[in-house]
């Protein structure tokens, strides 16, 4: 295999590696997406869990409120997780139980999202330089084509030109791909922390119920 046959299998590569980046950085943001509208509750949705919630915990009824949590309708939603792990702290006064609801909340389901939002943040990177790489290895490719061309005789700047333009598409595939993802990053860190808010704000509303629910049975700060 000579030189300019390994340039043209490395700018093969790099097309194909910037395929599958895009590829990938598309599948992610789906992923996230879903993910956090799997998580998230909307307004309507959270009231009507928090009412029965409410009406449970006023007859004391912890286990109707852990059925209510495992149901379809709810088990995957964040609010609802966070509920039943209030409900296994029954012992723990209020203060701890918060911080361990925000530890447990950061733990389960941010860390879940922020790790993968981390690839969208690699992909954004990489694929400029991936770019850019493909572009040095046709510009060293279309060099080598106008000093092959000058040895046999001809002037080789139309090849030359040519071979340029060409290099320079793998920039500008990068920059293609990086760009929607930039957008799409911002898009889902805007979603996360719509979700963060709702669930500080609902996971209040619980423990406002719960802690007068509890009562003496523990839970209420000494």
């Amino acid at each position: 295999m000579d030189f300019t046959q390994i340039l043209d299998w490395g700018g093969n590569f790099i097309y194909a590696m910037l395929a599958l980046v895009a590829l990938y950085g598309a599948f992610t943001v789906i992923l996230l997406l879903r993910r956090i509208q799997e998580k998230q509750f909307s307004n309507a949705a959270a009231d009507e869990f928090l009412e029965q919630v409410r009406e449970k915990l006023q007859t004391k009824d912890f286990d109707g409120v852990a059925e209510l949590c495992d149901s379809p309708a709810y088990w995957s939603k964040a609010v609802p997780q966070l509920v039943l792990f209030a409900l296994n702290k029954k012992e723990q006064t209020m203060s701890r139980l918060r911080r361990g609801l925000a530890e447990t909340f950061e733990r389960e389901i941010l860390a879940d999202l922020e790790y993968r939002m981390s690839w969208v943040g690699t992909i954004v990177k990489s694929a400029p330089m991936l770019g850019l790489l493909g572009t040095v290895i046709g510009m060293i490719s279309a060099f080598q084509q106008l000093d092959l061309a000058q040895s046999a005789g001809g002037e080789g700047g139309e090849q030359l030109a040519g071979a340029i333009s060409v290099a320079l598409f793998t920039t500008a595939a990068g920059l293609a791909v990086a760009i929607p993802l930039v957008l799409a990053g911002a898009l889902i860190n805007v979603r996360i922390g719509r979700l963060q808010d709702g669930v500080q704000h609902w996971i209040g509303e619980f423990l406002d119920d719960y802690e007068v629910a509890v009562g003496s049975t523990g839970g209420r700060d000494s």
